[in-house]
């Protein structure tokens, strides 16, 4: 358990901590689990340490001439922001890192930030997001949906060389466990090699044990026709209980949250609907982070009001995180009263090629789904079946 000063970062306060409901039933935030009778302050801490991205004012101008404040259609590329800002939390400074306020430490942490600041070089700035979005049919400052920023965040992590994740969004309800080992075992420019402790190696520097670029694996779902079917609730919170988790973007239509925990029966979740000044780096090349990061109690609705069209967002280090994590999936299939929320296989069944966002043809699909595979309307999804 943290000491005192470090839950508190020596002058974080939370003057609204009574706000969290006194319950003796667990609270789990991102595949950790707290008590809200005894732990609240280290239920806090690991919520304002997570990156909150919210609208911005003032920025410059996306491609030049568009918007310079992405108020009121940003939300979705603000919850995309935040799952993948969490990917490389987990990828680079790890799952039990805690932010602390003025902290200066140039590495590691500032190097995340930095790549979502607002201003168009930054690797997955709104700026960047939204001009990529275009090639998938999105105007600048048109509303995304779940899949379309997902499919849009995979692109720009092209031009991420610094990360060098594998990012696998599992189309038509299925994940395959044998594409998902090729494509985190190819290798890449650097030649660096996953080891089981969460490390990165030169070829050479010590035996190998496994070649694996660390995966993304985000999974575009929709729950039900216009609210979520009930028998998805519970194994939507056995998702977000596993240590793999990266939470959820979703929310309500044309009102996006990223959800990173539940109690009870509501979600915690983190709002981008605030609208702040944008950020300046500093002369010695840091950013004032305070507003990167929500100091007061994490918002909260029921599970019963979400939108059934979301993203579940998940993240391996290395392979036997992944095989953990189809462990875990395996045993979530058998939980009575609860449907799964997507089908997990070895191999790929042979009535659908790789929906490998980079690599389609007119081969693998007829025009009609080529169409719709980048569209993040309501009709994008297969319901699920019962």
């Amino acid at each position: 358990m943290m000491d005192a000063a470090t839950l508190t970062y020596d002058t974080l306060r939370f003057a609204d901590i009574e706000d969290f409901p006194e319950t003796a039933e667990p609270v789990w935030i991102l595949g950790k689990n707290y008590n809200a009778l005894t732990e609240k302050e280290e239920i806090f801490c690991d919520v304002t340490s997570r990156l909150w991205f919210t609208y911005r004012k003032n920025f410059p101008a996306i491609g030049g001439m568009g918007p310079t404040s992405d108020a009121g259609w940003g939300c979705m590329l603000r919850c995309g922001q935040m799952i993948f800002a969490q990917a490389l939390v987990c990828r680079h400074l790890g799952r039990e890192w805690r932010w602390r306020k003025d902290c200066r430490e140039k590495d590691g942490y500032f190097n995340v930030l930095n790549a979502f600041i607002d201003k168009k070089d930054s690797c997955y700035s709104i700026h960047q997001i939204a001009q990529m979005g275009v090639g998938e049919g999105k105007s600048i400052g048109q509303w995304y949906g779940p899949n379309t920023v997902a499919q849009v965040l995979k692109k720009l992590t092209l031009f991420d060389s610094w990360s060098h994740l594998t990012v696998h969004i599992a189309m038509d309800n299925t994940v395959v466990i044998d594409v998902i080992k090729r494509m985190c075992a190819q290798d890449h420019p650097c030649d660096v090699v996953g080891t089981p402790n969460n490390g990165f190696v030169c070829e050479g520097d010590m035996d190998m044990v496994l070649k694996w670029k660390p995966l993304v694996l985000l999974i575009p779902l929709r729950l039900g026709l216009s609210e979520i079917n009930k028998g998805y609730i519970e194994t939507l919170k056995h998702c977000l209980m596993l240590p793999q988790s990266l939470g959820v973007i979703g929310g309500k239509p044309n009102s996006a949250h990223y959800f990173i925990g539940y109690v009870g029966e509501e979600l915690i979740y983190l709002d981008p609907h605030t609208t702040q000044p944008m950020v300046e780096l500093s002369e010695d090349g840091l950013i004032s982070d305070d507003s990167f990061h929500c100091q007061h109690p994490p918002c909260r609705m029921q599970i019963s009001e979400l939108d059934p069209s979301i993203a579940v967002g998940f993240f391996c280090n290395t392979e036997r995180d992944f095989d953990e994590w189809c462990q875990h999936i395996r045993k979530m299939a058998q939980l009575r009263e609860a449907l799964p929320m997507f089908e997990l296989v070895e191999r790929q069944p042979s009535h659908f090629c790789n929906a490998d966002a980079l690599s389609l043809t007119p081969d693998c699909f007829d025009t009609k789904k080529l169409e719709r595979f980048f569209d993040s309307e309501d009709e994008e999804f297969e319901i699920l079946s019962l």
